[in-house]
């Protein structure tokens, strides 16, 4: 069997559908199909029943996905460890860091670092998803993380403070009446009014959550409420200024993490450099 082959099964039997192996392998959901029949053509058995609600893999696919993620492993090793002994500052070099963080505070190292090593082909994820870095799906992470991970080589670049921020309407009008009552705008996974709101505002509530952070500062913006963000975003972030409703306090670092292997390789290390640099010189837009 082709190690394409092994390859999808293993990704079919991982995700269960052709459009969700094929979405992980990054080909359509025919090319899957494809090559399911062909491995089991060679193998002149099935190895997959196929049902309405999916592809449901026999005893015979889960021994070759065992294997397979055995030879992938294997792999990503192999590969991981030739990116690490690179020299030369030329070639692909996959960032990732947070939608928000890239917005409004790395273009700038991005556009420096292919000033100065134009061979590089620097391409950039933009997620909050944490990247699995030991299967090469980024070379490099620049993370907000109380941590780097045990698994993985991290350099600290900043501290950060959180404080709220407010549209300037609604921080004229807590300056004019700190015993009104405030609306706040908060992120679903901490739903509730933040904790440690000055005792001179003794009256909030919230009044809308949300499950995506570019609609919560959207929505400050417009006026809907109070806002509690890292200080470097309401620092950037036009149209919100700072309101003394909840004091500054201390907020997970932001680090940049590497696999081991990788960490080392000459454009991770140049990379780093550049964005050392950067944070360095902008350490006091992050804390209060």
């Amino acid at each position: 069997m082709a190690w394409d082959d092994l390859r999808t099964v293993l990704a079919l039997v991982r995700h269960g559908s052709l459009a969700g192996a094929g979405g992980a392998l990054g080909v359509n959901y025919t090319t899957v199909a494809r090559r399911i029949r062909r491995a089991e053509d060679v193998l002149g058995l099935a190895l997959f029943e196929r049902l309405a609600d999916g592809y449901t893999p026999t005893e015979m696919a889960h021994m070759i996905a065992e294997h397979a993620a055995q030879m992938e492993q294997a792999e990503d090793a192999l590969m991981r460890r030739m990116k690490g002994a690179e020299t030369q500052l030329s070639g692909p070099l996959v960032i990732t860091a947070s939608q928000l963080l890239i917005a409004n505070f790395l273009t700038p190292v991005l556009d420096q670092f292919t000033t100065r090593y134009p061979a590089v082909e620097l391409r950039i994820l933009a997620t909050n998803d944490l990247l699995d870095l030991s299967r090469r799906e980024a070379d490099l992470a620049v993370r907000i993380s109380r941590t780097p991970g045990d698994e993985l080589t991290g350099l600290r670049l900043l501290s950060q403070d959180t404080a709220s921020f407010a549209s300037p309407d609604w921080a004229a009008r807590i300056a004019q009446d700190p015993h009104a009552m405030i609306d706040w705008v908060v992120y679903d996974a901490t739903p509730d009014v933040p904790k440690g709101i000055s005792p001179d505002y003794p009256s909030t509530q919230v009044r809308f959550r949300f499950d995506d952070m570019v609609a919560l500062i959207g929505a400050a913006q417009a006026g809907l409420g109070v806002l509690r963000m890292p200080m470097f975003l309401g620092r950037t972030i036009s149209g919100l200024e700072q309101v003394p409703v909840l004091p500054p306090r201390s907020y997970s670092d932001i680090w940049v993490v590497g696999h081991p292997d990788v960490w080392p390789s000459a454009k991770a290390r140049a990379f780093r450099e550049v964005l050392v640099a950067h944070c360095k010189a902008n350490r006091a837009l992050f804390v209060a």
